[in-house]
């Protein structure tokens, strides 16, 4: 089942009366989705709970106004502790890339989630997921990501919302030094492929609006997406923002993208899951789900971005 029920209207106020004080816990660190969504409860009255694997992050988190709580996502006993008594949970998979086996340890991770859910009693999860995430094969990472949403969808009385955002806009942010030094932007899709874009603010405005509703039920999937433009087209606006207008795009072969990777220092895992993923966004599959379940786009668009990666660009 799908939901387009999506609202990220910046100037909503959430504020909940003390007696219906909710208890969450989050997934993430302080990373740049998890933040604002703990700010947003925190500032709607609510208790969270903050998971991080770093404790020289405690500081920062109880400035925030949360409760640390240290430990990895493969430690199911932990998990299950840490989730015990909170009203719904925010799952993410944290950005490991040290791993023989990129899209297994997605899969374990889902399934550590949903054994700790199961454990702990949870009844509302709102689970971070992406786009592309309907298939289990050909998505690189992302497909990764279809198994970790199985494990939870298995979970019997449980409600799930999984959000399925797009490219995030900063990834174009890897980009940076490819510009600077060779003078184009490449990558192994084509120049007339159409880029599903998102910032990674606004996913945080949805995430935290749909903990705050909490107006789920069983298992259903909200895609997040803020503009729609080719990969040309995205080329042009980068390029004008730093002052480039005539910055040439490059279409990379998987061979040639994937000898890149490794000379740039990526483990063959790593080089050979994201030659996948291009692929998939050459191919159309990545999109293919999104493009049948369409909400509003957001309010981020390309030109906004564009002026984010100018300044990163000026200070690199």
């Amino acid at each position: 089942m799908h939901s387009s029920d999506r609202s990220n209207k910046k100037d909503r106020k959430n504020v909940s009366p003390k007696k219906n004080r909710m208890q969450y816990v989050l997934l993430g660190s302080l990373g740049n989705i998890t933040k604002p969504v703990a700010q947003k409860l925190i500032t709607a009255g609510h208790r969270v709970t903050i998971v991080s694997s770093n404790r020289e992050r405690q500081a920062a988190i109880e400035a925030l106004g949360a409760v640390a709580a240290f430990g990895k996502v493969e430690d199911i006993a932990f998990l299950s502790k840490t989730f015990t008594g909170a009203d719904a949970v925010y799952t993410m998979v944290p950005p490991i890339y040290q791993v023989d086996d990129w899209k297994e340890y997605i899969h374990q991770v889902g399934k550590n989630f949903a054994i700790a859910i199961q454990n702990s009693g949870v009844k509302k999860v709102v689970n971070l997921s992406s786009i592309g995430a309907h298939l289990p094969a050909g998505c690189g990472p992302v497909s990764g990501l279809y198994y970790a949403e199985q494990e939870l969808n298995r979970l019997s009385g449980v409600d799930i919302r999984h959000l399925r955002p797009a490219y995030f806009y900063t990834n174009f942010l890897n980009n940076i030094g490819m510009i600077k030094n060779a003078g184009f932007f490449g990558n192994n899709y084509g120049a007339e492929t159409t880029l599903v874009m998102v910032h990674p603010a606004d996913i945080a405005i949805v995430a935290a609006d749909q903990l705050l509703q909490l107006n789920f039920s069983g298992s259903s999937v909200l895609y997040i997406a803020d503009d729609e433009k080719t990969t040309r087209q995205v080329t042009a606006a980068l390029g004008a923002a730093i002052g480039r207008p005539d910055l040439p795009y490059v279409e990379f072969s998987d061979a040639d993208f994937l000898k890149g990777a490794l000379d740039a220092g990526l483990t063959g895992e790593l080089a050979r899951n994201f030659v996948e993923m291009g692929a998939a966004l050459r191919t159309g599959i990545m999109i293919a789900d999104y493009q049948q379940h369409k909400v509003p786009l957001g309010p981020v668009k390309l030109e906004d971005f564009a002026k984010e990666f100018a300044a990163a660009y000026a200070k690199a």
